[in-house]
């Protein structure tokens, strides 16, 4: 077979660009956030973020490499093992923290769910671009994603992963309303979702109800629960318009920000670099996502829009939950942000779904 040469001619320079700074900005603010005050622990975490970085890079590279519709036949398998993985977990993985989220494999450890969020995307996108209606979707259309997404969101639940798992179910509705439901259908969802709340509480566990009430009120336990975002808001109001410079935030050198290499990074970046850098940050995102969202548009085959719609939607959301928890304004549920925060299999995923995002825009040509 000969090498179109359309495939280099369509190559988008720009969301790799857009990626590439992202991931330069997580780079800086990582090693500021491990290496400026005294746990010197944490100092080697900068060096692994390189290396996944490293992997990443490669993994995206066969992720454009292919044609994109080779998901299409063969999400099935890739769902599969993603259920056989999260079983896995439960049966024989790492147990740390109160929660067993990690698989051995070797010299290294993996976190199925973040894979997870990759492969529900993939399944729906295959379902729903052989089922589209221009009336929308009924209650039978609905049945079988609802079957997809269901066991891979229990699992989930159960290691505990709260974060991740509410991660995906958002990601499945927004697919789901993009795709376009019957009006009639999606107003007995609504109903339904609403009055499901009382029940979920009931079911939710005691540290998971004390983030939702921490979160409606963080003076109510300034010392315990409440302190992870009470420190976090400190640290972003006291960068103020330009920040305290690179490395010299003192909410992060002396300690007082908790998980600033992981869930709140961007209270480290915010102290820093204040006001500027972080809407500098967020501008580079909201490009992303907008970018994300051209390709989706362009793309003239269904499986290609919405799957390029789900992996933006899930970067979307992983950014609204982040920004919003390190700001007071959601509960603290432990989701990273992209390209941010320290994380293997995070980042991996991430890196995977821009090579897809590649792909899908250097194949438009085919389908014009």
């Amino acid at each position: 077979m000969m090498f179109d040469r359309r495939l280099v001619q369509c190559f988008d320079w720009a969301l790799l660009g857009i990626t590439c700074l992202l991931a330069a900005a997580g780079l800086a603010t990582l090693y500021s956030a491990t290496t400026a005050g005294a746990m010197t622990v944490q100092k080697t975490l900068y060096l692994k973020q390189l290396t996944w970085y490293g992997a990443g890079l490669v993994i995206m590279t066969g992720c454009f490499l292919f044609h994109y519709k080779l998901l299409d036949r063969y999400g099935l398998v890739l769902y599969g093992a993603t259920i056989a993985m999260l079983l896995a977990v439960l049966l024989f993985g790492r147990y740390i923290a109160g929660s067993r989220r990690w698989l051995i494999l070797g010299p290294v450890s993996v976190q199925p769910s973040e894979m997870a969020k990759l492969a529900v995307i993939i399944i729906l996108a295959r379902y729903y671009s052989r089922h589209l209606s221009p009336v929308g979707l009924t209650f039978r259309d609905l049945i079988q994603p609802v079957l997809l997404v269901v066991p891979v969101f229990l699992l989930i639940v159960k290691e505990p992963d709260l974060g991740t798992a509410m991660l995906i179910f958002l990601i499945a509705a927004s697919m789901t309303l993009f795709v376009k439901v019957e009006r009639r259908t999606l107003a007995c969802i609504a109903a339904c979702g609403a009055a499901a709340i009382p029940v979920v509480w009931l079911f939710l566990k005691g540290y998971q109800k004390q983030r939702i009430l921490t979160f409606l009120n963080p003076d109510r336990d300034p010392l315990g629960a409440g302190y992870h975002i009470i420190q976090s808001k400190i640290a972003i109001g006291s960068g103020m318009l330009l920040g305290k410079g690179y490395q010299q935030g003192t909410q992060n050198a002396l300690s007082f920000l908790p998980e600033q290499h992981t869930d709140f990074i961007f209270s480290v970046l915010s102290e820093e670099w204040g006001f500027v850098g972080s809407a500098v940050v967020l501008l580079l995102f909201l490009m992303l996502i907008f970018w994300g969202l051209r390709i989706a548009q362009r793309s003239r085959e269904p499986f290609g829009t919405i799957l390029a719609f789900g992996i933006t939607a899930m970067i979307f959301w992983e950014v609204f939950i982040n920004i919003g928890m390190v700001m007071g304004l959601m509960p603290v549920v432990g989701v990273p942000l992209p390209f941010v925060s320290y994380g293997g299999s995070a980042n991996i995923t991430l890196m995977m779904s821009i090579g897809i995002l590649l792909n899908i825009s250097m194949r438009r040509f085919m389908y014009e």
